[in-house]
């Protein structure tokens, strides 16, 4: 019997993503005479053709490149691939002489904005069918769908064109409209200013740059979201339970009108594609696919209960299965003008229900638990399928609970008991919008009494000779759910099994490289040394005038104090430049004496050691230390020794010598800082990229940000978030000669 797609040439798309990869694999492996064009779009700085080179070093091709050896894959690569840079959007010219086409394109998202998943899943088959008319070619095209384009329905759901009288065309003119509509609408005065508000709330104290990158963030927020909100609900008042489902529903119409209707067209449906059952080998994935983030998190204990039903089925199947079926589609076309279809599924005849589908997953991680960040077992839940109002009522009250924690807990002063509470909650947060993303997009899957038929699909199977179906087969028959969940799929789920570093082993450090061209910058208060403002007010003052004054200047201090912090909420350099004011009329001369009598010793005593230890660090490694801040200059002076360069300010001076109250210079603080940094940085030949930071303010952040190694060193509540956020290190520094710092023994200090 002749090889199928012998001789055959063959054009795929989307041979990056899981499938497409699958699929080129196999055509590579087991179709030897068959040759491939792939259409690929570069990405950033990688072209096409180095993309596709780039997937021999990927996993689903390893077990076909140690069969042949490296050099060998790689020319048949070279003799039997070619690579056609493009974009569905808009297809480049094609080759005459193709006799197939895999069209798997496609962007799997439940939730994308309703004009994105139009351009991806609509636009993309128009341009590939106008492309292919004008080719001059005549292939059969296998289109790849879903079987959810059936919709919200019940019962079985047969293998044949839609049923539905949708305009194709209406639908995605009004996808674009909306998209523009949003656009425009979201620059609207109404729209923004409630944006501007929350951003100048929230990030104010990083600078006027800060809250206008994140009104702007907000601003684009907005738009995703009215845009996908508008996806889910029009794809659901016709019918499908999302965007994806409805788009995918349209590419078919488009695939029936500008192919099948004169060509040879078959669909391929497949339900929920999983790890690999046997080829390339046993529990091959690649990424989270749909039902990988629902085990993951249950075997975290992250989903007490779930809105399903426990017998609806669970319709999953292997992507081998799909990949076979997909090739064995491609070589029995069909007449033109009669598309074929075909659904790969497993419900009606291998049905995996919800309730059986979680007890398997439970047992598996009863035998293999997970462990938390302690080392500790994570016990997984049993879940009573309770329906889905009682989840989402349970549900709203847990985020309300967590949202109303996190607003107490990032008032609450910076400490180490205080910032794991702030983690605490973030994680809570976090979880919850994990939790709730699930409920929305996967209930309707987990909730649907639709049977797919695969009548169609079973006798394609059985049509494979003999001696082709155990390697190329997919009967969906031939296997367990028991086996291949436990046995195949959830070992593979990636980065389920990731050994996770507990307390009781910190990372350490990485060595500092040796480089000249490399900056160490610190902050001074909370980062450097134990002290504040504040505390070099008193002790100036207890110099000058004894401690009876500095005492009555203390109650002025707590007097005066809402002032400064509604200063310092509201700007960094505010603050400085209001506080200083206290300085008003002392000649310089007289504080640069009580600085060498009392305040060096006092500084000295507040240095906090592991941040000396980093600065010696830094030097050794070759690094140009610097302390950049907002004290004067004056003040920094008996710690100087410790930097290469500071950078601090300067008091205004009268005639006499005095200081008037006000700055000479604007405080180099947050924008100000960040502006400095780099134009130091370009000036004296350093790279920012491998150049370190250090502060603990959030109105550091702006500078922070320049580097490519920043670290929040006892961060502020709204530094340590946004630290968490980037994955910034964050440092507790807190050992000094004196006593370990904290900001309540700052005020116990100050008070004595």
């Amino acid at each position: 019997m002749p090889e199928p797609l012998a001789d055959a040439h063959v054009l795929l798309t989307g041979a990056t993503g899981f499938v497409g990869q699958a699929v080129l694999e196999k055509l590579l492996s087991s179709y030897p005479t068959t040759r491939v064009t792939v259409l690929v779009r570069p990405r950033g700085e990688l072209t096409a053709q180095r993309r596709v080179a780039e997937l021999l070093h990927k996993s689903v091709f390893r077990t076909w490149v140690e069969r042949i050896g490296e050099a060998e894959a790689r020319a048949e690569v070279e003799r039997r691939v070619r690579v056609l840079e493009g974009d569905l959007g808009e297809v480049p010219p094609l080759p005459g002489d193709l006799t197939h086409v895999i069209h798997s394109a496609s962007t799997v998202s439940f939730d994308l904005p309703i004009d994105e998943a139009f351009r991806s899943n609509v636009l993309g088959p128009v341009s590939l069918y106008a492309a292919l008319r004008q080719s001059g070619a005549d292939p059969h095209v296998v289109h790849v769908s879903t079987c959810y384009v059936a919709g919200l329905r019940k019962g079985l759901a047969e293998e044949r064109s839609l049923d539905h009288t949708v305009d194709v065309d209406t639908e995605f003119a009004s996808a674009r409209e909306a998209g523009l509509g949003a656009e425009a609408d979201s620059r609207q005065a109404g729209v923004l200013r409630p944006l501007l508000a929350k951003a100048e709330q929230e990030h104010r104290r990083a600078g006027a740059l800060a809250v206008a990158e994140a009104a702007e963030a907000r601003r684009r927020e907005w738009v995703h979201d009215v845009l996908v909100d508008a996806g889910r609900t029009r794809a659901q008042s016709l019918g499908w339970p999302d965007v994806y489902t409805f788009t995918k529903a349209m590419g078919e119409r488009i695939a029936e009108r500008e192919w099948g209707a004169a060509h040879r067209l078959s669909v391929v449906r497949p339900t929920i594609i999983e790890s690999a059952l046997r080829h390339p080998f046993p529990g091959w994935i690649d990424g989270y696919k749909v039902a990988d983030p629902l085990i993951a998190a249950y075997g975290r204990g992250l989903l007490p209960e779930f809105p399903s039903i426990a017998d609806t089925i669970l319709d999953i199947i292997p992507v081998d299965h799909v990949v076979n079926a997909i090739l064995a589609a491609a070589a029995a076309a069909p007449a033109a003008g009669a598309p074929q279809y075909f659904q790969v599924a497993s419900g009606k005849r291998n049905p995996l229900r919800f309730g059986p589908a979680v007890r398997i997953i439970r047992e598996y991680f009863r035998a293999h638990p997970l462990t938390d960040a302690a080392g500790l077992s994570i016990a997984v839940p049993s879940w009573t399928f309770p329906g889905g109002s009682p989840v989402e009522r349970s549900l709203r009250r847990r985020e309300l609970a967590v949202a109303a924690a996190g607003k107490v807990v990032m008032r609450l002063p910076a400490t180490a008991t205080t910032r794991s509470w702030i983690s605490t909650v973030y994680k809570a947060q976090r979880d919850l919008v994990r939790l709730r993303k699930f409920t929305d997009l996967y209930a309707p899957y987990t909730l649907t009494e639709v049977v797919f038929d695969d009548t169609r699909t079973r006798a394609l199977h059985d049509a494979l000779p003999t001696e082709r179906q155990a390697l190329h087969g997919f009967d969906v028959t031939s296997f367990t759910w028991r086996q291949y969940l436990q046995d195949i799929h959830i070992p593979m789920v990636p980065g389920l099994m990731r050994p996770r570093r507990t307390a009781s082993t910190p990372p350490r450090p990485a060595p500092l490289p040796r480089r000249p061209d490399v900056l160490a910058v610190f902050d001074l208060h909370k980062t450097v040394a134990a002290a504040n403002l504040l505390e070099h007010y008193m002790w100036i003052e207890m110099a000058l005038h004894g401690t009876g004054r500095a005492l009555r200047g203390f109650g002025d201090l707590a007097l005066h104090s809402g002032a400064y912090l509604q200063a310092e909420r509201r700007d960094r350099g505010d603050f400085i430049r209001t506080f200083m004011r206290r300085y008003a009329g002392l000649p310089e001369s007289e504080i640069r004496a009580a600085m060498n009598t009392v305040v060096a010793p006092q500084l000295r005593s507040r240095l906090i050691r592991e941040a000396v230890a980093q600065i010696e660090a830094h030097r050794s490694a070759g690094h140009r230390t610097v302390l950049i801040t907002g004290q004067i200059k004056v003040f920094v002076e008996p710690i100087a020794d410790l930097f290469d360069v500071v950078v601090a300010g300067e008091m205004e001076c009268d005639e006499a010598g005095a200081w008037t109250g006000h700055l000479a210079t604007s405080p180099l603080v947050g924008e100000a800082r960040a502006t400095w940094v780099r134009r130091y940085a370009e000036d004296e030949g350093f790279d920012l990229t491998h150049s370190y930071a250090y502060g603990d303010s959030y109105a550091d952040r702006p500078w922070l940000a320049e580097f490519g190694n920043p670290a929040a060193v006892n961060p502020d509540a709204q530094l340590y978030r946004f630290a968490r956020e980037r994955r910034w290190p964050v440092l507790a520094w807190t050992d000094t000669p004196r006593a370990r710092f904290s900001p309540r023994s700052a005020v116990r200090r100050l008070r004595t």
